[in-house]
């Protein structure tokens, strides 16, 4: 169905996700709100139901992020594990590779990480530098990896490498599940002013010998099996935002209702409520956007929902940081305060601007894919 209007089964979705958010709420334990999201079918929502997920798509998906998002409990991992991870695996994986993953990512019993990002690499996906090569039957991976989200939880890592195209010489992108305990596989764990769940770490592959079919897919599918868990990532990046942004909104128009000051809720000043009216409009129409490319992204047109999902993932970055800035504006210095947790709020909105893609590799990408300027990178 068109994304205009949600389904009943999106809304009970909604609804039921909204009341699991609600009981464990912004000082929610990360464990037991998987295991609980999980048990309830919500983690492997998107993942084929012959391999124990709930047969939807990303659009379930995004209404499940965006929901604990909104009650203040997000999952970051969720972007990862069942949407990039189970994405890849259940539309390129081999019929091995589906049966030992796919039931544990649905029901949260196995999680994944994903690397891709490299110190020299950032947005610039050709210049990975991460090879493999083939020694007999194995492949044998060296590199590194930066910003890679929950190594430490994670099961494995689907890492982005480059295997030489033997027809030209050239370097092509390809996707290995590492397992976590694999030889010459370490990690340390990154430093980081934001305070998350999740934590960041670098990864060094030194020698890490795989066997064959720790490759995911074709080995010269290349981009195409890359993308096909970008654009999940792109559009649940978005549910993630537009969820952190509606949490944080709705502290502020809670507390400008009751918030009294002159004899009136500050709320009635227009000063305070026009700018948060417009921090609802815009969640809605980035939330319009993440719709189009989740209902793209599910029929099978992956080139539409490239498109799509780079420009949601984009006008819900802007709407989350517009919202939380407001929210605390609204709050004054009550909104720097532990107790109404939107503080905490500054920093991790600033993330949906800059990950997993700027917004100006986004306006790149529109302003030469869509608009055909000549291409400036």
């Amino acid at each position: 169905m068109p994304p205009t209007l949600e389904s009943e089964e999106h809304k009970a979705l909604r609804s039921a996700v909204a009341a699991l958010g609600k009981r464990h709420g912004r000082t929610f334990d990360r464990e037991q709100l998987w295991s609980e999201a999980a048990k309830l079918g919500y983690l492997g929502v998107n993942l084929p139901e012959a391999y124990g997920g709930g047969g939807g798509g990303i659009a379930e998906l995004s209404i499940v992020l965006e929901e604990l998002g909104a009650a203040g409990c997000p999952l970051l991992m969720m972007i990862v594990s069942p949407a990039i991870c189970g994405t890849v695996i259940a539309r390129f994986g081999t019929e091995e590779q589906k049966r030992e993953w796919l039931p544990g990512l649905a029901d949260g019993t196995r999680t994944m990480a994903f690397g891709i990002t490299e110190p020299d690499a950032g947005s610039n996906s050709h210049r990975i530098m991460t090879t493999a090569r083939k020694d007999g039957a194995d492949w044998v991976l060296n590199g590194r990896k930066v910003f890679i989200s929950g190594v430490d939880i994670a099961d494995a890592t689907l890492i982005v490498g480059r295997t030489e195209d033997a027809r030209t010489g050239r370097l092509k992108p390809c996707l290995f599940i590492v397992p976590r305990d694999v030889e010459g596989f370490q990690r340390r764990r990154i430093d980081m002013e934001l305070q998350a769940p999740e934590k960041q770490f670098e990864l060094t592959l030194d020698d890490v010998r795989l066997p064959a079919d720790a490759l995911v897919g074709d080995e010269d599918a290349g981009l195409l099996q890359l993308f096909a868990g970008l654009n999940p990532e792109r559009i649940m990046t978005a549910a993630f935002a537009i969820g952190m942004g509606r949490y944080a909104l709705a502290r502020a128009v809670e507390y400008a209702r009751d918030r009294t000051v002159w004899k009136t809720p500050i709320g009635a000043h227009q000063a305070i409520a026009h700018p948060l009216a417009q921090a609802h409009i815009d969640l809605e129409l980035a939330r319009l956007m993440m719709q189009k490319a989740a209902y793209l992204y599910d029929a099978g047109d992956d080139v539409g929902a490239g498109e799509a999902a780079n420009m949601a993932k984009y006008a819900a970055g802007e709407a989350c940081v517009k919202a939380v800035d407001q929210a605390v504006h609204t709050l004054g210095g009550n909104g720097l305060t532990r107790e109404f947790g939107l503080a905490s709020l500054i920093t991790a909105a600033r993330v949906s601007r800059i990950a997993p893609v700027s917004r100006e590799m986004i306006l790149n990408y529109v302003s030469h894919q869509t608009l055909g300027l000549p291409k400036s990178y």
